[in-house]
C-alpha cells in the first residue's frame, strides 16, 4: 500500500470491508459497502467505499463537488508536483463551494476533500496498480511452479527489488532449491540451472557462475568458461593455472578457491591455496595482468606440491562465502551460534505458536530497516533467522533509547511483546541491542550483507 491511501485513512477501512464482503459471499448474502455520501458510490463502488486509485481523486471531485474537466485537470497537475499538497490545499474552497451546492454537508466536504490531498503524498493510477498487480501474479506464478529457473532469473539480474542476493538465497533454500557455490570445472559465467539427485521435493539447483566470484569480471569468466569448453576440464590447480586467461589475477583465483570454486580436485581448500603459491607466487603476478605466470606452460610437478593441510571449519567456511561472493549459499549465520544464543530466544517458525501479548525475545540478521514519513516515528525491521523473516515494530521512545543498536547493527536481539492480528505475527519491541555472540558473530558483522533502510 502506498502513502497515499494510508495517509488519508483508506486501509484499514478498505480491510475491513473486504472482510465483511468475503464473509457476506460465504453466508449468500449482498454486501453493500458503506461511502460517505450517496454520490461516491459509483465512482468508489469498485474499491469499497475508500479512494485506492489516484483516478478515483478526479472522479470524486467531479461527482461531489462537480469539478469541471479543466478544473479537474489543474487538480491532476497539482497532483504531479514536488509540492502538490500545498498545490492542491489552494483547491479547497471551489471543493467546498462545489460540494455545498450539492447538497454536500460541509463537514462531509471536508473528510473526503482529506482523503484526497493525502494522494499528493503519492498513489498509484489503476493502471499501475494493474501492472504491479500482474507482475506480483506472475512472479508467484513463476516461483511457485518453476523456481528454479526464476531464482536463476532473480540471480543474473541483480541488483533489483526490495532483498539481497542473501535473502534470495535463503529463500530459495526454504522453498527445496540447492543453492551450489562455483565450480572452476561447473559453473558457466553466470549462474545456471543444474538438476539434482532426485530427493525429497527438491525441484532442482542452481549453480552459482563465475562472474559472482569477487575480483572476476565477465570477460575472464568468459574466457576460462570458453578455453574449459575448447580444451577439456581443468585437471588441477597447476593445470588452471597454466590454462587461466591472462587477465586472471593471483587475487581472483585465491577468491576462487576459497569459496570452493576447486574443491572438485580432491583437496583442502588450503591446500590448493598452497598449491597456487607453489605455481603462482606473488611476483608472478606483480604485472595485475597475469603475463607472468607464462613461464608455466609445462606440466611439471613440484616437489612440495603434495604437503597436506586441513580444511576449512564451518564458520571459516561460511565467512568465505560472505567475503568473495556476497551471501551464503548455505548455512545461516545464526545457525551455527544458535546453540549458545540467550537461552529464552525463539525461532521465528515457532511465533504463530505463542500466545498474543506474550513477552517475547527474537535475534536475526537484519534485513530491512525502515522508517517511513507516514508512520509517525515508528521504525519496522525485519529480522531474518534460520527458519525466516520476523517483523519487528520499534516505537519512537524505544527507537530513541536505542538508536545505534536499531540504526547500525547487523544483528539484533529484541525483547518486546508478540501482537497477533488476523494473521498477522508482529514484535513490538521494549528492548534493541546489538547481539554479541562469540568472536565468529564479530567476524561476521565486518563481511554482513547491507540491510535494505530506511526506504
Amino acid at each position: 500500500m502506498r502513502p497515499g491511501p494510508i495517509v488519508g485513512g483508506a486501509v484499514n477501512p478498505y480491510v475491513r470491508r473486504r472482510e465483511a464482503q468475503r464473509h457476506a459471499r460465504e453466508a449468500g448474502r449482498p454486501y453493500e459497502p458503506p461511502v460517505d455520501h450517496p454520490l461516491l458510490r459509483e465512482c468508489l463502488g469498485e474499491t469499497l467505499g475508500v479512494i485506492l486509485y489516484q483516478d478515483q481523486v478526479l472522479q470524486v471531485c467531479q461527482a461531489l463537488a462537480g469539478f469541471s474537466s479543466g478544473q479537474a485537470e489543474a487538480l491532476r497537475r497539482a497532483m504531479s508536483r514536488r509540492r502538490s499538497r500545498e498545490l492542491m490545499g489552494g483547491f479547497w474552497e471551489e471543493f467546498r463551494a462545489g460540494a455545498l451546492a450539492r447538497g454536500v454537508p460541509e463537514a462531509t466536504a471536508e473528510k473526503v476533500f482529506t482523503q484526497v490531498i493525502a494522494f499528493s503524498e503519492f498513489g498509484f493510477p489503476k493502471s499501475h496498480a494493474a501492472a504491479f498487480g500482474l507482475l506480483a501474479y506472475q512472479s508467484a506464478w513463476l516461483r511457485h511452479y518453476h523456481p528454479v529457473e526464476y531464482y536463476v532469473g532473480l540471480f543474473n539480474n541483480q541488483p533489483m527489488g526490495f532483498y539481497s542476493l542473501d535473502v534470495l538465497s535463503r529463500d530459495a533454500q526454504r522453498n527445496h532449491v540447492e543453492i551450489r557455490r562455483p565450480d572452476v570445472n561447473a559453473s558457466d559465467v553466470w549462474c545456471t540451472v543444474e538438476a539434482s539427485e532426485p530427493r525429497g521435493h527438491a525441484p532442482g539447483s542452481l549453480r552459482v557462475g563465475l562472474g559472482f566470484v569477487r575480483h572476476w569480471s565477465e570477460e575472464t569468466a568468459t574466457a576460462t568458461v570458453l578455453e574449459r569448453e575448447q580444451r577439456g576440464p581443468y585437471r588441477g590447480v597447476g593445470d588452471f593455472v597454466r590454462r587461466a586467461p591472462p587477465g586472471l589475477k593471483r587475487t581472483a583465483i585465491e577468491a576462487l578457491v576459497w569459496v570452493g570454486g576447486c574443491d572438485g580436485f580432491g583437496l583442502t581448500r588450503r591446500e590448493l591455496l598452497w598449491q597456487v603459491g607453489l605455481w603462482l607466487p606473488p611476483k608472478a603476478d606483480q604485472s595485475g595482468d597475469g603475463r607472468g605466470r607464462r613461464q608455466l606452460e609445462l606440466a611439471l610437478d613440484h616437489p612440495h606440491e603434495h604437503l597436506p593441510f586441513g580444511g576449512l571449519a564451518a564458520h571459516e567456511r561460511l565467512l568465505a562465502e560472505y567475503a568473495t561472493i556476497g551471501f551464503s549459499a548455505g548455512a545461516h549465520p545464526l545457525s551455527l551460534v544458535r546453540e549458545v544464543l540467550p537461552p529464552g530466544i525463539v525461532q521465528s517458525d515457532k511465533l504463530a505458536t505463542r500466545e498474543h501479548g506474550a513477552p517475547i525475545e527474537v535475534a536475526g540478521l537484519v534485513v530491512a530497516r525502515q522508517r517511513p514519513e507516514t508512520a509517525k516515528g515508528f521504525v519496522f525491521v525485519l529480522l531474518e533467522d534460520e527458519a525466516g523473516m520476523s517483523n519487528v515494530i520499534v516505537r519512537p521512545d524505544v527507537y530513541d533509547r536505542y538508536r545505534a543498536a536499531v540504526r547500525g547493527e547487523p544483528f539484533l536481539w529484541v525483547h518486546g511483546t508478540l501482537a497477533k492480528d488476523d494473521g498477522t505475527v508482529n514484535i513490538l519491541a521494549e528492548e534493541v541491542e546489538g547481539l554479541q555472540c562469540g568472536a565468529f558473530l564479530k567476524t561476521m558483522r565486518r563481511v554482513a550483507p547491507d540491510s535494505k533502510d530506511w526506504g
